[in-house]
């Protein structure tokens, strides 16, 4: 296991959320999973605990009978995109049922806040740039967005 693992609790919703995010991400699976047994708080056979796979990532879920919540976005899972088309998908899959918030985040049907970003943003923004022109464009694109919109990132660093 990997040393850092991003737990989500759930009061009872654990199991529909190890089923959804396994199904918006490509490739993503799940690892293993456990119930309640007799004696427990929460109902024999009831989902407690699974384990999924997104990207060589490892997240736990656990159903614990009792409403953590996910708060303000303090907890959030960052997701580097390579592509629009990756961008586009996460976001219309994930944002369904939830809020979409400014600059690439957004908080899903579960209350989950997820940031879904460029790669090339950090390039466009390196704070050492020869050009702080440039990265000012593309911070006050960026501000301007929802959904991140990676040719009008580029293009605001271009001066476009």
């Amino acid at each position: 296991m990997q040393k850092i693992t991003t737990f989500l609790t759930f009061k009872d919703q654990a199991e529909e959320a190890l089923n959804f995010y396994t199904s918006v991400f490509k490739g993503a699976k799940i690892g293993h999973t456990r119930r309640y047994g007799e004696g427990a708080h929460l109902p024999a056979g009831t989902f407690m605990t699974g384990t999924f796979d997104i990207e060589g990532q490892t997240f736990m879920l656990l159903n614990a009978g009792v409403d953590f919540g996910f708060g303000g976005g303090g907890v959030s899972l960052f997701v580097d995109c390579k592509t629009q088309e990756e961008i586009d998908h996460l976001w219309t899959k994930l944002s369904e049922g939830g809020e979409q918030k400014q600059c690439g985040w957004l908080r899903d049907k579960f209350g989950v806040t997820w940031q879904i970003v460029p790669d090339i943003l950090g390039k466009l923004m390196i704070r050492d740039d020869k050009d702080p022109v440039r990265s000012g464009r593309v911070m006050q694109a960026m501000m301007k967005m929802t959904k991140f919109d990676i040719q009008k990132l580029q293009d605001a660093y271009d001066g476009v």
